[in-house]
This record gives structure tokens, sequence and C-alpha cells, in this order.
């Protein structure tokens, strides 16, 4: 059985009621609104049945407008992930790696060429819920792309494969751009240079790597081991969850060459490879201590395909299961 996030369930119930819904209003649902707060997942065809619901109860429009409500804290483990993505286009990445492990609900492809990159949804509109869930997903792509970049960055279309609805004021005011039903995908679009865009995290990240690059420089010092140490680690966190990142990609996140980084790392007796193993297994240990978060959800952020390779390394790290050291 397909699950979604009890966030996104949440998220629609909650903006249904500030549009003027009443709690009275939700009965009969085959998930209550009273468990949510019971509740990490719901089934499917409960949210898509919610959707359903909503478009009745609030009329046309309204998947798009709590899409543009979405913040990427409602996103949950995916959400937190894409706070650390490097450039905006990266979070269909790791949202094609999230749901390839955790789920079959969604599966984005981009198709990339030198102007306009698209993306494409691939989840076929089985039933009405369905198609509604597609609007609210593209809908909230914008906003989440904007929070990101902090940047006004508009699609220059989108494309649905369901019937157009009679009113259209909320799909013009959420993407800015031509809006086209009854086509062969669901699909967004987007300049690529847009999706190329540094998030402000990476902006801010990068500039203080390549400030201190410039200090060592122009005052003949080398930032001391352990500091280097600690900045790899943390970029090697950050880039995680998008898989293993290469010693290329970091060196040139931190504005040096590769055989630059290697050396200053073989001055502190490591290599890259320690330095990934030791963090995916720091982060693991920390997850399975302080969280309820699932084994699947730990194997996405620490870079694994499948959570069964990080059940074998965990086990080779410590001696235990994930679920052995989360009990003791």
């Amino acid at each position: 059985m397909q699950y979604i996030s009890i966030h996104l369930y949440r998220k629609m119930v909650n903006y249904a009621m500030e549009e003027g819904l009443t709690k009275a209003d939700f009965k009969g649902l085959s998930t209550p609104i009273e468990d949510i707060d019971e509740l990490q997942a719901v089934p499917a065809d409960h949210f898509f049945e919610l959707h359903e619901f909503l478009d009745v109860k609030r009329g046309p429009g309204f998947a798009i407008r709590v899409g543009q409500q979405m913040k990427i804290e409602d996103y949950g483990v995916l959400g937190l992930s894409w706070r650390t993505c490097a450039w905006a286009g990266q979070i269909f990445e790791r949202s094609e790696r999230y749901f390839k492990m955790l789920s079959n609900t969604y599966v984005f492809k981009v198709e990339k060429r030198d102007d306009v990159s698209q993306v494409f949804l691939h989840r076929e509109p089985h039933r009405r819920g369905l198609q509604l869930s597609n609007e609210a997903t593209l809908s909230a792509t914008v906003v989440v792309l904007q929070a990101m970049t902090e940047k006004d960055i508009k699609p220059v279309e989108v494309t649905f494969k369901h019937d157009a609805p009679q009113e259209l004021s909320a799909y013009d005011a959420a993407f800015g751009c031509p809006v086209l039903f009854n086509q062969s995908h669901y699909s967004i679009s987007y300049r690529t240079e847009d999706l190329e865009t540094r998030t402000a995290k990476a902006d801010a990240s990068i500039n203080q790597f390549l400030v201190e690059r410039v200090e060592e420089e122009t005052q003949g010092i080398e930032v001391g081991g352990n500091k280097l140490v600690i900045d790899v680690e943390k970029l090697i966190t950050e880039a995680l969850p998008s898989g293993i990142p290469s010693v290329q990609q970091i060196a040139e996140h931190m504005g040096m060459s590769n055989r630059t980084l290697t050396r200053r790392l073989t001055e502190s007796d490591l290599t890259f490879r320690d330095l990934i193993k030791k963090t995916q297994e720091t982060i693991s240990k920390n997850l399975l201590k302080s969280t309820k978060r699932t084994i699947a959800e730990i194997a996405f952020e620490t870079g694994f395909s499948e959570q069964s390779a990080f059940n074998r390394a965990f086990k080779r790290w410590t001696g235990l299961s994930p679920v052995a050291f989360r009990k003791q």
C-alpha cells in the first residue's frame, strides 16, 4: 500500500479551515482529522479522497491554492534535505531518490535543454484526487524554489493531462505563465539558468569558504587541519541526501583543487573516503538516538540507495543492526 506523509494531509485540513470550514465539515473521511496527531502517514487513497472532498467543499482551484501555502518544513525529512541543496533544480534529484527509496507515489524526471528544462511528474491520474494532488505538487514547486533561492523565479509553462476547470484565476495567480490542459503529461518548465540558480544557503556557504581561501593566500597561511576536516564533514553531510559526493564536488565548493583538498586531508592522516564513512556513521547514530525517523529515511539522509545496503554498513560499523542499536 502507498502512503503519504501526515504533514501534507494536515496542511490541507488546516488551510481548508482557514478558508472557512469547521471540524464538523470533515465528517465521514476514511482518516478522521481527530486522528492526525497520532499518525505519521496516511494511505495514499485517503489523501486523494481528502483532495476530492475539498474540491467539492471549496470549489475549483483549492489544490492550487493549498500548494501555494506549502513550506519546506511541511515535507518532513525530504524538506530538510532540500534546505541543503546547492542549486534550485537539485530538489528534483533529491525527490527522485527519496521517493524511489521510500515510496512510489511520485516520480520526477528533468529533461534539461540549453534554454528551457522541463520537469515531468510521472504519476498517472487514475482518479480525480490524484489529478488534484498533481496540481498541488506543481503549485508547491513554485513557492519552494522561490523560498530556496530567495529569488522570484517563475515557470515558463505548466501542463496537465486532465481537463481545465471553469475557473482559472487560481492557476494564473500561482504560475504566472501559460497553463495547458489535456496534454500528454504533467510537467512544469523553467529556464535552465533558473534551475541552476544557487540556493541562498549555498551562496552564503560558498562565500564563507572563498573568503577563507582569499585570507589564506593574502596572509600566507592555511586554515588549520581540524577546521578543514570539520568544514569537509559539514559539506558531506549536506550533500549526502543526493548520494555520496565526489571529492571534486566538495573541493569545488571549498574553492580549491582536488589535489589540494586531498593533500590537506592527507596531512591530517585522513582520506576523503574515511570522512565519508565517518560522517555517515555519525549522522546515522545521532538520528537513531535522537529522532523517530524510519530506518529508510535515515538511509536516505546518509546517501544510501537502498535500506538493505545501509543496514549492512551499519552492522559493519557497530556490530549491531540499526533497530538493535536504537533499542539499546
